[in-house]
């Protein structure tokens, strides 16, 4: 998996209707904090899925945008992870939804909950919409079980 930062002009290639998508994010240093309130924890240095949905204005393309921003108003669990971070891939899938991304993620043995509660607030299904990737996560993967995703 290339640890490349994805640039900006990237983004341009994603698209402009709602679906849901994947953030693959590096965390080279500790992040204090990082829980939802009520339940701050610590993400430990690695490599990390963000699963997330887009059906606004813009859709994916305006999402990721705003995600891979570095300076931002601090309103999802995800911006102070994407401010500490690394985006170095995303994947986008149009007749998906984020839970179907999480399962495929987990199913591979390849990943876990990172945080409980992470990214997932408005989820009455999933733990979490935050994985943490083992050194060996295949992102081909996921194309197996949700089927071929756009990627940059």
């Amino acid at each position: 998996m290339s640890l490349i930062p994805v640039g900006q002009t990237a983004f341009s290639t994603l698209p402009d209707c709602g679906g849901a998508y994947g953030l693959l994010i590096n965390l080279e240093r500790g992040l204090l904090d990082a829980g939802p309130a009520g339940a701050p924890g610590t993400l430990m240095p690695g490599r990390y899925l963000y699963a997330g949905s887009a059906n606004g204005p813009g859709g994916i393309r305006a999402r990721v945008t705003r995600h891979a921003r570095s300076k931002k108003q601090l309103h999802w669990h995800i911006d102070k992870l994407t401010t500490a971070g690394t985006i170095f891939a995303v994947h986008t899938w149009q007749q998906q939804r984020e839970c179907e991304i999480v399962d495929a993620c987990l199913a591979t043995g390849q990943a876990a909950i990172a945080m409980p509660g992470f990214g997932s607030s408005d989820c009455r299904n999933c733990a979490a919409h935050l994985v943490r990737l083992t050194p060996c996560f295949d992102p081909r993967l996921l194309a197996a079980r949700l089927g071929a995703a756009q990627s940059i």
